[in-house]
């Protein structure tokens, strides 16, 4: 594997590598940032800020979050809920009357939360231009990199290859339901998309659909079906079986981890949290309350936390974690509640063993029930995979993670999660150190800050880390 061919000098001040969320967020920070500079993404879409989790365009596809919690400016968290009231009153998404709350509290669909980062990014272009600063989109895929003591050199797949004085790595979620494994994608080549609407026409509306994993992509993955016209049984299985909670809006709480600093173990936060609901049901208060003042500390206490404590976390306390902090938007839990009262959707404690395709072409789907230990075979009409998010680059089979290991250029993160790197999001090599080049934001620091991937955690990020790039020296 040959290096990327170098120019003679950098092009560009910031090479953004991934144009989703994260990297648009990074982007118009810069932009607003004092000073001229040049910045470029490469992304292979052809639109900005949307990436694979605001490509959606289905009205039910819902941000699990209320607009006053999903703001992209990190001073002015009603941002959102600002730009949804103008959008509404012009006659933009007429839809939202039938939620019947307020503009704060309203669940955009994730298209349309597309539309307002792309906005916003409009807007810093606005203001960049200003000052001489620009932004331009490099429609592509980076498939490769090499770091110098002058700058960053990346490869693209059509041949190009770019030059910036500095790149950062943004390249935001690996869907499990899209990503292809480095060992095996078997199971996702027996896989319906779970956003794609139109794929699931085919799928025989009365048969019977396997979903495998139950967070929020299986939320949309049912709302998919229903759209599509279903309505045959929907069997998913996960290895607890336990749906996410449904986000409602509750009352203030005292913050109980600020008063409490020696709080530091995933058993001791827990214990102090069961207190802290179990009070707030007593006083007739909704146990959402206590939990939702924790995660402004959750970067605080993942980064002090032992690496034992963290094993023991990932272990033991995280399929909880995720189903009651990752809570599910009302409109996507409405159909799901109705669909466990009508008796079609059905929820099982399993673990996939493998997939097999039949005689006339359907999945064969083999499980193992919890508790049990033979595996018993399941056939479907069609197979989602709804596991998540794939976050351990060494199982990504793409051009990009795997020659960056290759060449030793990042480590894993901790457990695994994402890729090593500083507060200050600069990436670690494989041999321990800190690169004055290349840096990360979003969700491949999942190892650094543990919550990575949320609006408002990403937002911060791409403020802090701008200002990084931006500053004396730079």
């Amino acid at each position: 594997m040959s290096a990327p061919e170098q120019s003679e000098s950098p092009l560009a001040d910031v090479l953004i590598i991934g144009g989703g969320l994260s990297g648009a967020l990074l982007a118009a920070q810069l932009l607003r940032q004092a000073g001229r500079r040049r910045v470029l993404i490469i992304e292979p879409r052809n639109e900005l800020g949307r990436g694979e989790a605001y490509s959606t365009t289905h009205l039910l596809h819902t941000l699990n979050g209320n607009a006053a919690r999903m703001s992209v400016d990190p001073d002015n968290v009603d941002d959102l809920s600002q730009w949804l009231g103008q959008h509404i009153a012009v006659g933009g998404w007429p839809e939202s009357a039938e939620q019947q709350v307020s503009v704060a509290e309203l669940f955009p669909p994730r298209g349309l939360f597309g539309v307002y980062a792309r906005q916003r990014l409009a807007e810093a272009q606005a203001a960049g231009a200003q000052q001489g600063s620009r932004l331009e989109h490099v429609q592509a895929e980076a498939v490769d990199l090499a770091v110098d003591e002058q700058g960053v050199s990346v490869s693209l797949a059509d041949g190009r290859t770019l030059r910036a004085a500095r790149a950062v790595l943004a390249t935001g979620m690996f869907a499990a339901a899209r990503t292809t494994q480095v060992s095996d994608n078997t199971f996702n080549n027996a896989c319906v998309d779970p956003w794609n609407v139109q794929a699931m026409g085919p799928v025989d509306p009365d048969g019977r659909v396997v979903i495998i994993g139950s967070g929020l992509t299986m939320v949309d993955a049912v709302v998919s079906l229903q759209a599509a016209g279903h309505r045959g049984p929907i069997e998913v299985f996960s290895r607890h079986g336990l749906l996410p909670h449904v986000r409602r809006q509750p009352p203030a709480w005292e913050d109980f981890l600020a008063a409490d600093l020696s709080l530091r173990s995933p058993l001791q936060l827990m214990r102090a949290l069961r207190n802290q609901c179990r009070l707030a049901q007593q006083q007739g208060i909704d146990w959402q309350a206590p939990l939702d003042t924790v995660r402004v500390h959750i970067g605080r206490l993942w980064s002090q936390a032992s690496e034992r404590h963290k094993r023991q976390f990932v272990r033991h306390v995280r399929p909880w974690w995720e189903s009651h902090h990752h809570r599910s938007p009302p409109p996507g839990a409405a159909v799901l509640a109705r669909l466990l009262d009508e008796g079609r959707l059905r929820i099982h404690a399993a673990s996939l063993q493998g997939v097999e395709t039949s005689a006339d072409g359907h999945p064969v789907v083999k499980l193992r029930f919890r508790g049990q230990t033979q595996v018993e075979r399941l056939d479907a009409a069609a197979l989602i995979n709804s596991t998540g998010i794939e976050y351990d680059w060494r199982r990504v089979a793409r051009p990009l993670p795997q020659n960056l290991l290759q060449r030793r250029l990042i480590q894993p993160g901790p457990l695994a999660l994402g890729i090593a790197a500083d507060a200050q999001g600069a990436v670690q090599d494989a041999e321990g150190r800190y690169s004055r080049r290349l840096f990360a934001m979003g969700p491949p620091l999942r190892g650094l800050w543990w919550e990575s991937t949320a609006v408002t955690d990403v937002a911060l990020q791409a403020k802090a880390l701008a200002q990084h790039l931006a500053g004396p020296g730079r």
